[in-house]
């Protein structure tokens, strides 16, 4: 069609000479029938569209909760390991106790057999010298009654002295077997202790394996979605291209012509407005707010701080990004355990130690840190949690339905709306 708009346009233009000025030519119009098939087109394509896109949501709806069951079982993986920290030092400690106790026990024991070596020796003594206590033979030689009275006198003090020593190293030893006893059962107790810790270190490690490979799969039949969802909006975008082609050809003229009038009725308003309007005015000075309390901004500017530092499972204490450790699953793949960042329960100790706030590195016991206030309470400053118990998530509140959070591994400290999907229904108050 349009190789015969041309001459016939060349045909006008000769025949009437130059013209006053140059209007471009219409743009092709196809047929009723051309247009109809390429409406048919799209309509099929358009729901194609709409059923993948459909999958796609399930998909990554899918792929979100096993995202969070992951960051759970991270954040028990974190409980585990400073649990077990704990228990590794009170049965330290305990052995400690048990070693002196019987370090003094056995030093007990040994004075006893020393005092029983004594008091052997005493009684030879006496016996080959004729003088054993109690015995008649003790008493030959005496030269007078007053002798005779000394004699007896000096042996039954020797013969107590001996014996009251011997009891007071008994009790000594008794006591201080008493003691390696108690000593001994606490380190049984510190043992159990640790050994359960141990367990538990090992049940979340399996857990925290096995969510980490549940979502690697559900990552790949996303990615899987994700590759056919690329081919298909590139279908969409050929189908509306097509019914652009056709359905814009014919409308091309009219929306220049609607340009055309709305152009000119513009520019006549603009010159309008332009002779109405008043004066600019100085703009009014805007109230100042005043800032919370200084602990609280305190905070908020030691986690801005750290704005674009990377995430790093297991990273960050409270002087600021530690390298992080080993998670084995996604963490691993991203190098946190040899790259220096944050996790998200690192980021809240490096903020809020800067108020005095010493947090531990779980996100579940920082939920029972302070006071519980209703989310729809929440201010600036205080800690909003996910997951079951506050242990999957945790982030700053920034106020205005903003927050800063270290979110997962491959990203970075950033400052993002709250999610309101899965949080605690309270936020925590520190300060």
């Amino acid at each position: 069609m349009t190789r015969w708009i041309i001459p016939v346009v060349i045909a006008l233009t000769t025949a009437m000479g130059p013209a006053a000025h140059a209007v471009p030519p219409p743009p092709p119009n196809p047929s009723d029938a051309e247009i109809s098939a390429g409406r048919q087109e799209a309509d099929a394509k358009a729901a194609r569209v709409g059923e993948l896109t459909g999958r796609l949501t399930d998909a990554e709806a899918r792929l979100r909760e096993l995202t969070d069951d992951v960051a759970f079982k991270l954040e028990l993986a974190n409980k585990a390991r400073v649990d077990l920290d704990t228990a590794r030092t009170e049965a330290d400690r305990a052995r400690q106790d048990a070693d002196a106790a019987r370090v003094e026990a056995e030093a007990a024991g040994r004075a006893v057999e020393d005092a029983r070596v004594r008091l052997d020796e005493f009684a030879g003594a006496s016996f080959e010298q004729g003088s054993v206590v109690g015995s008649v033979s003790a008493y030959f030689g005496a030269t007078s009654p007053e002798d005779l009275l000394a004699r007896a006198q000096l042996l039954q003090a020797v013969s107590e002295s001996s014996l009251d020593a011997l009891d007071d190293v008994e009790r000594s030893r008794a006591e201080q077997a008493n003691k390696d006893s108690a000593a001994r059962a606490a380190l049984d107790l510190a043992d159990r202790k640790q050994a359960a810790a141990d367990q538990a270190k090992r049940d979340a490690d399996a857990a925290q394996s096995a969510a980490v490979q549940a979502q690697r799969g559900q990552a790949a039949a996303a990615q899987g979605l994700q590759d056919e969802k690329s081919r298909v909006e590139g279908e969409l975008d050929q189908a509306l291209h097509a019914v652009e082609g056709l359905e814009g050809q014919r409308a091309q003229y009219d929306r220049w012509l609607d340009d055309k009038r709305r152009e000119d009725e513009e520019a006549a308003r603009q010159a309008a407005l332009a002779a109405a309007a008043p004066k600019p005015q100085a703009p009014r000075p805007q109230p100042v707010v005043a800032p919370v309390g200084g602990s609280v901004e305190t905070v908020v500017s030691r986690a801005l701080s750290q704005l674009g530092v990377r995430y790093s499972w297991g990273g960050g204490n409270y002087d600021g990004p530690t390298v992080g450790i080993r998670d084995g699953g996604a963490g691993d793949a991203h190098g946190d355990y040899y790259s220096v960042g944050f996790d998200c329960s690192g980021l809240m100790m490096y903020a809020f130690a800067g108020a005095g706030v010493y947090l531990p590195h779980y996100s579940g016991y920082q939920y029972n840190a302070g006071r519980k206030v209703p989310l729809t309470q929440a201010q600036r400053g205080d800690m909003l949690f996910w997951g079951p118990g506050g242990g999957t998530h945790v982030a700053l509140y920034l106020g205005g339905g903003m927050m800063v959070e270290a979110p997962y591994s491959g990203s970075h400290v950033r400052i993002a709306p709250v999610r309101y999907a899965g949080i605690m229904p309270y936020a925590t108050r520190v300060l």
